[in-house]
């Protein structure tokens, strides 16, 4: 079947519909001589919040900072052990290994890519300074889970929030789960800027004001430096384009649900639900579905059938961190995660954006069909 391509997202469709709204918006910036923090930044800061549902969020200059401002805030140091998936972004790990610290690999659930507790609890040490769970493709790890192995163990939560701005589980939104939540507003995400922007969102007092110290060089007034932080400032042109997403992100992330479920009614229809493998979605999860991803054991060649007829779709994430040739060090083999690695095979992500039309995903559906036939 040919057709017009599809694309995997589409940046300027959803521009195109808020252009009136971001265009003022980024002119009183300009207008205002203040582009670095200042009150547009404070203004988002305070929305994010309430978003979330947190007393505190510090604006940061990318999700990767967050990561690592995180860690630096609970005193993460040379030595220490930080548990993790390996099933994640690179940031994940190298915010642990910037600071000295092991990133200790556990497995994922095979149903929904998230991580394991279970597995975590099996690779905990003495030597372990913090917990880093991944709230993956959109959807929160189990809160309860993870609160009762830290406070079994008496250790921080660290989120991983990148592709979860807008998920909850049982009630409690991504971010506010943990001790700090780590949030990315690269363009792609579901909250996304023009650019790179980041954002921690905080409970305590004390770690939040710590976060905002270390993100503007370890300084709380001008000149004077109680330590070594960052440069890691979020742009007020950011903040404003955010903060107008912000009003939208919730009908977004609703339309991304639609399009989920207008998939499993054409994969059904199509009698593909038993040939490749669904997103499956927690009970009491609001999955935001920042990404909608199948699995099948022919993932590549399905990728290159997709890929050579115009259907966007990416492989997230084809090599798992514990593989990684920089990496290699923490003694990560092939067989010692087994699900993680499986899913590194099989994972294929499609065209997944608010702005998807039903024709686009029937022409994607046909596609993977005509694959398999």
């Amino acid at each position: 079947m040919s057709g017009a391509p599809v694309p995997q997202l589409d940046l300027v469709a959803q521009y195109e519909t808020i252009a009136g709204e971001i265009e003022p918006a980024v002119l009183e910036v300009l207008r205002s001589g203040r582009w670095v923090l200042g009150e547009h930044v404070q203004a988002f800061e305070a929305a994010a919040a309430r978003y979330v549902g947190v007393p505190h969020a510090i604006g940061c200059a990318s999700g990767s900072d967050a990561l690592l401002l995180a860690l630096m805030a609970l005193d993460v140091r040379p030595g220490d052990e930080v548990v993790t998936t390996a099933f994640s972004f690179f940031a994940t790990a190298s915010a642990i290994t910037r600071l000295g610290a092991r990133p200790v690999f556990a497995d994922i659930r095979a149903d929904d890519f998230l991580l394991d507790p279970d597995a975590v609890r099996a690779v905990i040490t003495p030597r372990t300074r913090a917990l880093l769970p991944v709230h993956l493709y959109g959807q929160c790890v189990d809160f309860a889970a993870f609160a009762a192995i830290a406070a079994e163990h008496r250790l921080p939560i660290v989120e991983d929030a990148a592709q979860a701005f807008g998920a909850t589980r049982d009630g409690t939104a991504a971010g506010a789960g943990g001790d700090l939540g780590c949030f990315s507003f690269y363009p792609t995400k579901n909250l996304g800027a023009a650019g790179d922007a980041g954002l921690l969102s905080a409970r305590d007092d004390r770690l939040a004001a710590r976060v905002r110290r270390l993100r503007e060089h370890g300084s709380e007034r001008r000149y004077e430096h109680v330590e070594v932080g960052l440069n890691s400032r979020l742009d007020a042109i950011q903040a404003a384009i955010l903060r107008v997403k912000l009003a939208h992100v919730d009908a977004w992330s609703d339309a991304r649900a639609a399009r989920a479920a207008t998939y499993a009614n054409l994969f059904r229809a199509a009698r593909l639900d038993g040939t490749v493998a669904l997103p499956s979605v927690r009970a009491g999860a609001r999955h935001i579905f920042h990404q909608y991803v199948i699995r099948t054991p022919r993932r590549d060649a399905l990728r290159d059938h997709l890929r050579a007829r115009q259907i966007g779709c990416e492989v997230y994430y084809p090599i798992p961190l514990h593989l990684q040739q920089c990496f290699a060090e923490l003694g990560g083999r092939p067989g010692s995660l087994p699900e993680t690695e499986r899913a590194s095979r099989e994972v294929l992500a499609l065209p997944m954006y608010p702005e998807l039309t039903q024709a686009q995903q029937e022409r994607v559906v046909d596609e993977v069909a005509s694959f398999f036939r």
